[in-house]
């Protein structure tokens, strides 16, 4: 039986004396600590303090006094649109994946999944096999679309999409049943925009009129590889930016996409058509394979205006909007002179990036998603890097963060103790997976080549495919991983109520063994925080302990609940990276409610931890200064402006810089660093937002 360490452990894991430097507010109290041969990775205890800017005041701009001397400094490389913590072990990552596939090629009897992951890697790196073929390997698809006669025909290349890899205005996909976990369903949505949101369609500021110009500009370079002169590129272009316009504005917001209750539109399959008429949904799914007979409609309007576009736009339009989209999201599989002009446009225009990846890193990349070989490399990669020992701690982390959340939910004053017992059942019931899959995927049968990248591409969408196939009408696989091994990031699946941590993101800053324990309750405990804090999100917190998408609560309390979660999207979306672009509150809140959530859940942990004990002060900082502080640092960051556009207007979760900001909820962190009236981050205790 392997050993396991015990918090206790953590708790007295490598502290180093430092006196006190006049770098921030600490108590009064000494504590001599015995230094321990094991050192922590960054700096002496876990926190890069020589990162810090000490000219700025924490309460002014806590997220430049804990970075801020690392972000003045660094330059930002050519091939990157953001570089932080997160992207700091993704680059180890992949280093340490590299040096895998450089062994197998070194290896001269490869077992059947080794031999795999050479051969997609060698056909990936053959630029010269790519550069000699063009736009070859797309030819056969390309013909298909220039030969539709119909709508019949459109709706039938919309079906092949999983297999083409191209865009469409409608997807339909396997998931599991909101209403049963235990169950598959297939779900039905709106698509359709190559830009990264509805905004850059829609709003008419120089900034978006701009990148709409680009796209158009660029829509037409794609056409050209298709063989369209340069006339009709231009006309097509132009009808593609106008249909994807038509599309941007019958998608609802992302904030509105994002709402479970308006998403959750069930139907048995022939009332589905009956509600979803004009538009062949037999021949749509026919040739995925899906015989699934209950759907679930997740924007019902803009599914029903969809089909009216489809319906009633030209077909030319929409076959030259199939060939570019098409041509675009297969570019990084053909050849050279492809790849860099689509590359031209979305990786400099719209994220900033003066020059692509090593094509390496793109390789790895491609190897490592959930479905192409990305298991297949996970599971060499926790044998070679994941320690077990780290497994175990995580284990013991996510326990006293039970424990921590346990007790916040008895002590709030906001809800009643009818929604606490199903809280708690929740929290009970909350399955954490850590590090890599007990069960790995069966490769056997799946042929990859060494000279066909499309090809293996191709070969693998079918081979996922068919899998889902196989199992649509069994027993959901709670087993099933959304992310490998070797992929730096954590998720809550609110359907399995499962908090999943992969191999690679338990290191440093997140998680060191040799660490003070104050860093580790700040980075990983905080994260694993965040994660059981999505369960009880806006949007989580709509599930109950075994996943199913019900009312749990009373409505005194969520009323209670949603006042302080619309207080809380308020504070993100007064924040303004971009003059004009500001952080949106309510996309965010999920993740906000995490961040803020997650923190206090950890602090109490760390408080825990210490048992009634004062802290140690190690080179000058206090327990509670390096909680905070690894929080912090956790989401330094600098990024391209083009790349924060993006984020703002498309992704999910606040910029770095105002995750670091989270503390400003927290009473501690205000005591910590001397917090006063005036400083820009203060927050009147009133208007601090406290929900887990």
């Amino acid at each position: 039986m392997m050993k396991k360490t015990t918090i206790a452990t953590l708790v007295a894991a490598s502290f180093i004396l430092g006196g006190c430097t006049g770098q921030a507010p600490t108590t009064t109290t000494s504590t001599v600590v015995e230094a321990v041969a094991a050192k922590a990775e960054l700096g002496s205890f876990g926190v890069e303090l020589s990162a810090r800017n000490l000219e700025i005041k924490p309460g002014d701009d806590f997220f430049m006094y804990a970075s801020g001397n690392w972000y003045d400094n660094y330059e930002l490389p050519a091939d990157k649109t953001r570089f932080g913590a997160f992207s700091k072990l993704a680059e180890r990552s992949n280093d340490e994946v590299k040096a895998i596939i450089e062994d197998l090629a070194a290896k001269e009897n490869l077992s059947g999944t080794e031999k795999l992951v050479a051969d997609y890697y060698n056909a990936y790196m053959d630029t010269d096999t790519l550069d000699a073929l063009g736009i070859t390997p797309l030819q056969a698809t390309l013909t298909d679309i220039a030969n539709i006669a119909d709508v019949a025909g459109l709706t039938k290349t919309f079906g092949e999409a999983w297999l083409t890899g191209t865009t469409t205005p409608i997807w339909g996909g396997m998931w599991t049943n909101p209403k049963d976990p235990n169950q598959y369903q297939l779900h039905v949505g709106v698509s359709g925009i190559g830009l990264p949101d509805r905004d850059y369609y829609l709003l008419d500021t120089e900034r978006f009129v701009n990148i709409r110009n680009e796209y158009q500009n660029h829509i037409a370079q794609m056409l050209a590889f298709a063989g369209v002169n340069e006339a009709d590129a231009q006309s097509q272009a132009a009808a593609i930016l106008a249909l994807e316009t038509k599309i941007a504005e019958i998608q609802w917001p992302r904030e509105k996409r994002r709402d479970r209750d308006l998403a959750l539109n069930q139907f048995e399959r022939d009332a589905f058509e009956a509600e979803y008429a004009g538009f062949d949904w037999d021949t749509f799914f026919a040739s995925s394979g899906f015989a699934i007979p209950t759907l679930n409609v997740r924007q019902p309007e803009p599914v029903k205006a969809a089909i009216d576009l489809i319906n009633s736009e030209d077909l030319a339009t929409w076959k030259a909007y199939l060939t570019y989209h098409t041509i675009s999201n297969n570019a990084s599989m053909l050849s050279q002179d492809i790849y860099t002009t689509n590359f031209a446009f979305f990786g400099t225009v719209l994220n900033g990036q003066k020059e692509p990846r090593p094509r390496w890193k793109r390789a790895i990349s491609a190897m490592s998603g959930t479905e192409s070989l990305g298991f297949a490399i996970g599971e060499i990669y926790t044998e070679r890097y994941f320690p077990e020992s780290s497994k175990a701690q995580m284990a013991e982390l996510v326990e006293n963060l039970r424990t921590a959340l346990g007790q916040r939910i008895d002590g709030l004053d906001w809800m009643g103790a009818e929604t606490k017992v199903n809280a708690k059942a929740k929290l009970a019931a909350f399955r954490p997976k850590i590090g890599y899959p007990d069960q790995g995927i069966d490769f056997a049968g799946l042929d990859i080549k060494g000279d066909d990248l499309l090809g293996n591409v191709k070969t693998l969408r079918k081979f996922f495919q068919a899998k889902d196939v196989a199992v649509e009408m069994e027993p959901t696989d709670r087993e099933r991983w959304g992310m490998t091994p070797q992929q730096v990031n954590a998720y809550y699946n609110s359907s399995f109520n499962e908090i999943v941590f992969p191999a690679a993101i338990l290191q440093p800053p997140f998680f060191d063994p040799n660490a003070d324990a104050a860093v580790n309750y700040g980075g990983i405990g905080a994260v694993i925080g965040h994660e059981m804090g999505h369960g009880f999100d806006d949007q989580g917190s709509k599930s109950d302990a075994e996943g199913v998408q019900r009312n749990w609560w009373t409505d005194e309390d969520r009323a209670a609940f949603d006042a302080k979660a619309e207080k809380l999207a308020a504070q993100y979306s007064a924040y303004e990276p971009i003059e004009g672009n500001f952080v949106n509150g309510k996309n965010s809140l999920g993740e906000n409610i995490g961040d803020v959530g997650g923190l206090a859940m950890a602090y109490h942990a760390y408080q825990l931890s210490l048992d009634g004990k004062e802290a140690p002060i190690i080179d000058g900082t206090t327990g509670d200064q390096r909680f905070f502080l690894a929080w912090a640092q956790v989401w330094k960051e600098k990024r391209t402006e083009e790349s924060m556009l993006n984020q703002l207007r498309g992704g999910t979760h606040a910029p770095g810089r105002y995750r670091a900001l989270a503390p400003r909820n927290h009473d501690a962190w205000y005591a910590a660093f001397d917090v006063k009236p005036g400083d820009a981050l203060y927050l009147a205790p009133e208007d601090r937002v406290r929900i887990w």
